[in-house]
Order: C-alpha cells, then structure tokens, then sequence
C-alpha cells in the first residue's frame, strides 16, 4: 500500500468496479496520478455529473438523463415489439449488434427467491401494466441463459401468454451460463433472428 492516505482511499474507490482487484486498482491510480492528471480530472466531473443527471427511463426503466429516454421517444420503433432484459447494459449490447427496432423493459436484474428478489423488486408489476395497455402485440425474452435468468424468463413467459400476447425466447447461440454483456455482436445477431416461440 502506498504511504498517501488519499492514494490509498483512490485505490479502494476503485474497486467498487466490478473486475478490479487490488493490483488492477492500484496500477489505475498510479496511472492517473503520475501520467493523465487532466484524464483523471475528466473522469471524476463526467462521472460526478452522471451520478447527479442519470436516472431510470419511466417506462423501459434504462439509463436516461430525461424522464423519457430516446428509444421510448422514438417513433420509428415498433411498439408492438417489446424486449425483456436484466440490464441496461443489454440494451446497448442489443442496440449495437442487432436489426432490432422495437422497445425495450429493463428488469434490472432476475429473480432470486433466495436473495429476497421477487417480482416487485425486478418491476413485474410495471410490466403487467404495460402489458395490460394493449399495445404489445410480442415480448422478446433476452434475459441471460443462467439459472435465474431462465426462471424469469419462465415467469414473465406465463403473464405475457396469460394476456394472449405471444412470447419469444432469443435463440441459443448466446452460451448457456453466459451474460449477453460478453457475447459477440454475431452470436447476439444470430440468436435474435433465430428467436422462438416460448
């Protein structure tokens, strides 16, 4: 550890992410002191301001700045179409690798009874509303290929066809135990043109 309380307190900030131990923190914060001072002063305003301004979409629950973020906005999107995923980092990984046109609802996670993490704690509830609009005509289940990823998928699949709206489960080119954040734009574009009926 270094002797700087403030360089050891930088060092601890950053392993909050997720993927960064001790040494990869360390070797980020001696890099920022010793060689990017304006990259570090950069990175602590953009990243003060986002903690700030960004906050959660009211209807797909994304990352937005406004109340109402550029995809529900968009009228070029097909609102009959509506993607299920755990995160909004799935919506970006699905914007940039896939044709894609319709909206999206982010659970911001999976259930996991175990964990206390029902259908409340992941906007079951809020989707049943959308749902009961009349206005999705199918839902795309993109949830990960986990265990919990494929309870939730399960779950959401008996509401969405209890409603008479047909259910779609992206393909499995995506692996089994993978997270959608880590699969390549071609195994992703493969899996959604080859989605199926669930």
């Amino acid at each position: 550890m270094s002797s700087s309380p403030l360089v050891n307190q930088l060092i601890e900030a950053l392993r909050c992410l997720p993927g960064v131990g001790q040494k990869s923190a360390q070797r980020m914060a001696y890099h920022l002191l010793e060689r990017d001072r304006q990259g570090a002063n950069n990175l602590a305003a953009v990243l003060e301001q986002a903690v700030k301004e960004v906050g959660h979409c009211e209807q797909c629950r994304s990352l937005s700045e406004r109340k109402i973020c550029n995809i529900c906005e968009s009228t070029s999107r097909d609102r009959s179409l509506l993607c299920i995923v755990e995160s909004p980092s799935d919506v970006q990984v699905i914007e940039q690798s896939t044709d894609y046109t319709g909206l999206f609802f982010v659970l911001m996670g999976h259930l996991s009874p175990l964990d206390g993490i029902g259908p409340e704690e992941i906007g079951l509830n809020m989707l049943a509303s959308r749902l009961d609009q009349g206005e999705i005509k199918e839902v795309v289940l993109a949830t990960n290929f986990t265990v919990e990823g494929e309870a939730t998928a399960h779950y959401i699949s008996e509401m969405v066809n209890s409603r008479n709206i047909t259910a779609s489960r992206i393909a499995h080119g995506v692996p089994v135990g993978g997270e959608l954040e880590y699969v390549n734009s071609t195994t992703l574009s493969r899996a959604f043109t080859g989605r199926q009926n669930f």
